[in-house]
């Protein structure tokens, strides 16, 4: 079973979305996660991890749910 982290920047506001991107995860892939943790973060973070590798960043891709969705499915 692997785990699923999302650091999100609080400043920013950015929970609302990382919230949406757990409900996403936790909907499609819940009993092969054994976790999908919300992380607290600043500086404009918004970053989702699978067993500790990055999957997706903000910093370098558009926000979009299905995307992250797709490159979460590949890395189980």
């Amino acid at each position: 079973m692997t785990s699923v982290s999302i650091e999100y920047c609080v400043p920013c506001g950015f929970l609302n979305r990382a919230e949406d991107i757990q409900h996403a995860l936790l909907s499609q892939f819940g009993e092969q996660l054994d976790s999908v943790a919300l992380v607290t973060g600043d500086h404009g973070v918004l970053r989702v991890d699978v067993g500790g590798d990055p999957v997706w960043d903000k910093a370098e891709d558009n926000y979009d749910v299905d995307e992250i969705t797709r490159r979460v499915r590949e890395k189980l």
